[in-house]
C-alpha cells in the first residue's frame, strides 16, 4: 500500500463515520487503508466495525484491552501492523480535516524527508479550533518550552506538539522510544535526528464527543517533557518534588493544631508515600510494570522500604529540631533532599527491576523476517473492507 493511516481513538463514536467519509474523498486513487488503534470503554469500536463494513477502502481495528504507553503506545502498535512505508498519524475528532493528506502525501513524494509534519504555525496555518485564548496561550507556551528544551533536534519543526503528521517507518527505531502520553511527535524527533519538513494546517473545531484535555494530560506532558530531556530521574525528581510539598504542608497544617512534629511527620510521610507511589506507577515507571511483577509486590516493596526510610529519617529530624539546631520546617526539606537519592535507585534497582526478560518488540512490514504479534481483538481486514 501507499499509505497507513493510523488514528489512535478514546472514545470517538459520534466522529468515526464523517472522519472515515471524509478519508475516503481525501485519499481517493490512493492505495490507501485505515487502521484505528482504540481504547475506548464505549461502543467506538462497534462503531468502527459498522462503519468499516460498508467502507470503499480496507479499513482495521485494533482494540487495546490493556493499553500501554497511552496514545503514543497506540501509534506505534499502529506502526507495528501497518501495511505501508508510510504511515499517517491523526487524531479521531476531525480537528485535524482529513483534506490536508493530499498536501502532505505530496511533499512526502518530492523526496528528502523522513517526516512531514502539519504545522499550525507554518505559513497560513491556524490554531482556531482550540478551545479559548487559555487554551491558545497554553499551547504556544508548551510549544515554545519544548523547543527551548530541544533546539537542534526541532529546530526545523514550528509545531512539535501536533498529533498530525506523516512518518516514514523505516526510519524509526523503536528500541529507542519509550511511548508514553500523548506527543508521539515529540518522542519520535527528540530520540534521533530526522529530516522534517511541514506543510500548513487550520485546527479545526471538533466535530463531535468531549475533549480529552485535563489537568492530568497536562502534568503527563510535562513528565514526558522532562524525561525526555533529562532522563528517569527528573520525573522521579518532579514526582518528589510534590511529595515533598505536599509532606511540608501536611506537617505545617498538622503542627498549626497543636500536633506534635513525631505525629505530624508520621503521618506525612503515610500519606505521601502511597500518593508518590501512584504518581510513579502512572507516569514514571510505566513503561517498566510489565515486567517487574503484579502492582501489589511494587506497592509493598515501595511501602516497606519509604517507611524504613521514613523510620530513619524522621527521628534523624526530629532530634535536630528538639536540639533547636533547625526549624521543623528545615529539617523536612533537608532530610526529604537526602533521602531523594536512596529513594530513586531503590526503586530503579529493585522495586521495577525485570522478573523476566523483556519482550522484544519491532515496528516491521508484516512481510519482514520480524514478528508481530497481533492481539486477537484485531479485525481482520479481510472481515472489515469491502
Amino acid at each position: 500500500m501507499d499509505l497507513t493511516i493510523i488514528i489512535p481513538t478514546f472514545n470517538e463514536a459520534p466522529n468515526v463515520a464523517e472522519l472515515v467519509r471524509r478519508i475516503q474523498l481525501a485519499v481517493a486513487g490512493t492505495d490507501a487503508e485505515i487502521v484505528f488503534v482504540d481504547d475506548s470503554n464505549d461502543d467506538t469500536p462497534r462503531v468502527i466495525e459498522e462503519v468499516a463494513a460498508a467502507a470503499s477502502m480496507p479499513v482495521r481495528l485494533l482494540h487495546r484491552d490493556d493499553p500501554q504507553g497511552g496514545l503514543s503506545g497506540a501509534v506505534l502498535e499502529g506502526m507495528a501492523i501497518a501495511q505501508s512505508d508510510w504511515c499517517l498519524v491523526m487524531d479521531g475528532d476531525l480537528q485535524h480535516p482529513p483534506e490536508v493528506i493530499p498536501s502532505l502525501v505530496a511533499r512526502a513524494r518530492r523526496g528528502g524527508v523522513d517526516v512531514v509534519v502539519a504545522s499550525r504555525y507554518v505559513g497560513d496555518g491556524t490554531a482556531h479550533g482550540l478551545a479559548n485564548g487559555i487554551r491558545t496561550l497554553v499551547s504556544r507556551a508548551s510549544t515554545l518550552v519544548t523547543k527551548a528544551m530541544f533546539p537542534i533536534r526541532l529546530q526545523d519543526c514550528t509545531d512539535p506538539m501536533t498529533g498530525f503528521f506523516l512518518v516514514h517507518r523505516p526510519s524509526v527505531v523503536p528500541d529507542e522510544l519509550q511511548p508514553r502520553g500523548f506527543k508521539i511527535l515529540l518522542e519520535l524527533l527528540a530520540r534521533r535526528p530526522f529530516r522534517v519538513a511541514e506543510v500548513p494546517f487550520d485546527f479545526a473545531q471538533r466535530f463531535g464527543g468531549e475533549s480529552k484535555a485535563s489537568l492530568v494530560q497536562g502534568f503527563r506532558f510535562l513528565m514526558q517533557l522532562a524525561m525526555l530531556r533529562f532522563g528517569r530521574m527528573s520525573g522521579f525528581a518532579l514526582v518528589g518534588g510534590l511529595g515533598a510539598v505536599a509532606n511540608i504542608a501536611i506537617v505545617a497544617l498538622l503542627s498549626s493544631f497543636g500536633m506534635s512534629y513525631l505525629v505530624a511527620s508520621v503521618i506525612a510521610a503515610e500519606v505521601t508515600i502511597l500518593g508518590n507511589f501512584a504518581l510513579l506507577e502512572r507516569f514514571v515507571f510505566s513503561d517498566l510494570r510489565q515486567e517487574s511483577g503484579s502492582m501489589w509486590k511494587r506497592l509493598w516493596k515501595s511501602f516497606a522500604f519509604n517507611n524504613i526510610e521514613s523510620a530513619i529519617r524522621i527521628p534523624i529530624a526530629t532530634a535536630a529540631v528538639s536540639a533547636g539546631i533547625m526549624h521543623g520546617t528545615v529539617a523536612t526539606t533537608v532530610t526529604l533532599a537526602i533521602a531523594f537519592v536512596v529513594r530513586f535507585t531503590f526503586h530503579s534497582l529493585v522495586v521495577y527491576a525485570p522478573q523476566r526478560k523483556a519482550r522484544v518488540s519491532a515496528i516491521a512490514k508484516p512481510d519482514t523476517a520480524a514478528t508481530v504479534t497481533v492481539p486477537a481483538t484485531v479485525a481482520e481486514p479481510e472481515r472489515l473492507a469491502s
